[in-house]
């Protein structure tokens, strides 16, 4: 199979590319699809985000691109090149349809590349200078200053123009100075003394400025009430943002009652409380900028005059009716806490009494098992003296048992000796007196056989006498 890569679709001629992408399957154009998405994602590092930025050089950098040549690509082929030169992966999802001609308006800048607006470019033919660059910027649904669009609606956070309809985040506008102080361009056509600067947004389409209180009152009357308590806290930061820096009354005092706002939404006030006097705000400062337009001070009937007082008393009255429910509120939220911490700390005080007793309890075990191996301790040293005087006494028993051997062997070899001393003596005398019997039988009548007799008699007598001593020495007992 040819394959294709994403190179190829960002430099490769248009109808070659085409006739290839007709020869895949529907499974590889899908793999090529999701290839493209996990490079738009970045989420693969930097090598991904790099990956893109030279794919949409590649495309952008092209100079046979046209419409007709676009209309003559694979399907496929269009949807990955316009994601590639928007960086929007919508185009992409499958679920989307968007047709052939709409996708090359898109690529060539004549139609909004938001799906959820997807206008005709410039709207309503507009000559401004953001418009007429040709960028792919739409009046409707994109930031003036950032070129990005979202889906947020019915809130603070974009400022439009009350001159030419064009839209800026109110952040981007902060950012780029364009939310500051100054005169709004129907109070200069309207003339009229000179008043305290207040907030503004300039326009950077067509240079107009639009005031920011009414605005802002404009914006809570009509969509507060779909707000829930999180949406309602980043609208409230919106406007203690935007109006930081205001001089006149009305807008210190917006400034001062968002912050307030916030404060009590994080400790629990209920939203409609807080709208209610946002609401009573907004109320006040129009008729305070009514009064100020007019331009022909009247003396006002006492008619008049009374019902104003009425007004005022009234809403004197709600206000403390508000903040008799809020406080009734707070006593109850109060009270409930005491309670709750009265529970937790008798919760507490049985934890620790249980921790108290558990100690206790502990600390006895561990005596006991201290006096446990006291004891173990001594029956170990008495066992082991027992063991000692045991191999002492063995040893003096294998000395005695030594020494007694040594004396059986000692008498047994003197007992030997002397049996046979006596037997060697015994044969002595017997032959001593066979060879006198012979002799005398032989020597009755020579003398000096006699003589002979006598020697050898007395020799016999004297190593009889010497064997006698000799035996009386080894039998004597040894000291």
């Amino acid at each position: 199979m040819d394959r294709i890569h994403l190179r190829d679709i960002a430099q490769a001629p248009i109808e070659a590319l085409a006739s290839r992408f007709h020869a895949q399957p529907d499974e590889y154009l899908e793999e090529l699809k999701a290839e493209l998405r996990e490079v738009l994602t970045g989420m693969g590092g930097p090598r991904q985000r790099e990956e893109f930025v030279l794919l949409q050089k590649l495309v952008q950098a092209r100079g046979d691109l046209s419409p007709a040549s676009l209309m003559r690509s694979h399907r496929t082929q269009l949807e990955l090149l316009v994601a590639i030169k928007t960086g929007i992966q919508a185009f992409l999802h499958p679920d989307i349809c968007v047709t052939q001609s709409a996708l090359v308006e898109v690529f060539f800048h004549t139609r909004c590349r938001n799906m959820a607006c997807h206008v005709q470019i410039p709207v309503d033919d507009c000559s401004c200078e953001v418009c007429s660059a040709k960028t792919g910027f739409c009046s409707s649904c994109m930031c003036l200053l950032c070129g990005k669009f979202d889906f947020d609606v019915n809130t603070c956070r974009w400022v439009g123009c009350d001159s030419c309809s064009h839209w800026t985040h109110t952040d981007c506008a902060m950012r780029a100075r364009q939310i500051t102080t100054g005169t709004s361009s129907k109070k200069k056509k309207g003339g009229g003394a000179a008043a305290a600067p207040e907030m503004i947004f300039r326009c950077r389409a067509c240079g107009g400025t639009s005031e920011l209180l009414g605005w802002a009152r404009d914006v809570f009357r009509a969509c507060s009430s779909d707000w829930d308590i999180n949406e309602l806290v980043r609208e409230l930061d919106s406007l203690r943002r935007i109006f930081h820096g205001s001089e006149d009354q009305n807008g210190k005092k917006l400034h001062e009652k968002a912050h307030e706002s916030l404060e009590r939404l994080r400790s629990g006030t209920d939203v409609s409380v807080v709208l209610k006097e946002i609401h009573r705000l907004f109320q006040e400062t129009e008729v305070e900028e009514a009064d100020d337009s007019s331009e022909d001070k009247k003396v006002v009937e006492p008619q008049e005059a009374c019902s104003r007082i009425a007004e005022v008393v009234k809403e004197a009255v709600s206000k403390m009716e508000s903040v008799a429910a809020e406080k009734v509120v707070d006593v109850k939220r109060a009270r409930l806490s005491l309670e709750s911490c009265d529970r937790e700390v008798e919760d507490k005080r049985r934890e620790l009494t249980e921790l108290q007793i558990e100690r206790q309890r502990k600390r006895q075990q561990i005596e006991e098992l201290e006096t446990i191996i006291r004891l173990k301790q001594a029956e170990a040293e008495m066992f082991q003296q027992r063991a000692d005087e045991a191999r002492r006494d063995a040893d003096d028993l294998q000395r005695i048992a030594l020494a007694k051997s040594e004396k059986v062997e000692e008498e047994y070899a003197s007992r030997y000796l002397k049996l046979r001393l006596n037997e060697a003596e015994a044969e002595r005398r017997y032959l001593f007196e066979k060879i006198k019997l012979q002799e005398m039988s032989r020597t009755q009548n020579d003398p000096a056989q006699m003589v002979t007799m006598c020697k050898i008699q007395y020799l016999l007598n004297r190593s009889s006498s010497k064997r006698d001593a000799t035996a009386m020495e080894t039998s004597a007992p040894t000291p």
